[in-house]
């Protein structure tokens, strides 16, 4: 019996998984599951699975009913009560699943096809850690496991007949002690930093910012299922940069001009104090309307990508999020200077429908 319930168990799973597999695409396009993310899990709502029954049709029913009646009363069906004009559709049952961020990961990776990541240089570190697996007979006496020793002294003073049920005295012996044992387990470990670069000037609005925050969330999906040491740290910029926390980087708006060299400087000397590259992968995802200062700012920002920046990083993505007021020429510039770098990769996202094909453009490299 156990075993035909885990084994539906399993099955059920499987529809459910297939219900959010097929469904994906929109959800990746919808921001929705970010408000039901947990630590560990995600709340998903999907159609109810029913399962099909025969239903009576009262439409289809022939002569009249049983029992006493009032003069009058409707052999039809019964009218209910309340107002107004009543619907003819089915309402739509809605089930919420819970599933770890790793399965969802593995779906987004699945659908998108995306190449696993592979770490670059020596990212490759070996962490030790000890789990304590058994009791054994020896060991030292901080390890010392007092209900297995007390149980192995009661069993043999019992057993020898050397128990007293009237003053019972429990006294353990050399050989009924009993001592946690432990194994060590190495671990490969590959640390990584994501840093969000996003423009926070006048003209990205609540929509734009949506859109990255909905892209960020399936980004950091699949990149922890990556890497099991993923840091975050957070660049927002108009004129001038800022390192913020994630609080600040979604709901921050600035009515300035934007310098986006001010940026790269920030994410640049940041990188340089807290995350060397020969000892981090390093991700950047810069998102902007793509509308710098006419200056030489664009230059500046070219420049300091050809010789800082993209030496550290294995991947520097730059979105480029269409604004109600246009969006700038910031792209193009980035595509005339880096035609044949794998490690700039950019995207246009002229709305939520584009999230879809620009984080499949984005990770589709397994950088």
């Amino acid at each position: 019996m156990i075993l035909n319930i885990e084994s539906d168990h399993a099955r059920f799973k499987e529809i459910l998984r297939g219900k959010v597999k097929q469904d994906l695409r929109k959800y990746i396009t919808r921001g929705e599951l970010i408000g039901r993310r947990g630590k560990e899990l995600v709340s998903i709502p999907i159609p109810s699975i029913e399962i099909p029954r025969f239903r009576f049709d009262i439409r289809r029913q022939k002569g009249v009913g049983q029992g006493d009646g009032e003069i009058g009363t409707s052999l039809g069906p019964a009218e209910e009560d309340g107002h107004g004009k009543a619907g003819d559709a089915e309402g739509q049952h809605i089930l919420e699943v819970e599933m770890t961020l790793d399965e969802l990961a593995e779906m987004l990776g699945e659908e998108l096809e995306l190449p696993h990541v592979l770490p670059k240089g020596k990212m490759n570190i070996t962490s030790e850690k000890e789990k304590y697996t058994g009791i054994r007979q020896s060991g030292p006496e901080s390890l010392r496991h007092f209900k297995r020793t007390y149980r192995a002294a009661l069993r043999r003073q019992i057993i020898s007949g050397a128990y007293n049920f009237t003053t019972p005295l429990i006294i353990p012996v050399r050989e009924d002690k009993r001592y946690r044992s432990w194994k060590s387990t190495h671990s490969p470990e590959s640390n990584a930093i994501i840093i969000y670069i996003m423009d926070v000037s006048g003209s990205m609005g609540d929509e734009q910012k949506e859109i990255v925050r909905t892209e960020a969330f399936w980004i950091d999906t699949w990149l922890r299922h990556q890497y099991h040491g993923l840091e975050s740290q957070y660049i927002i910029h108009d004129a001038v940069a800022h390192v913020v926390d994630e609080q600040d980087f979604y709901h921050t708006r600035e009515s300035g001009g934007t310098m986006i060299s001010s940026a790269y400087t920030l994410c640049n000397a940041l990188i340089d104090r807290q995350f060397p590259p020969i000892d981090w992968n390093i991700y950047v995802f810069h998102f902007s309307d793509g509308d710098n200062w006419e200056g030489d700012d664009t230059a500046k920002c070219l420049k300091l990508l050809e010789e800082d920046l993209l030496p550290k990083c294995n991947l520097f993505c730059y979105g480029q999020v269409e604004s109600v007021y246009g969006s700038g020429e910031f792209i193009e510039a980035l595509h005339g200077r880096f035609t044949s770098d794998e490690r700039l990769v950019t995207s246009e996202i002229e709305n939520p429908d584009a999230i879809y094909d620009s984080i499949k453009k984005f990770l589709g490299k397994g950088k």
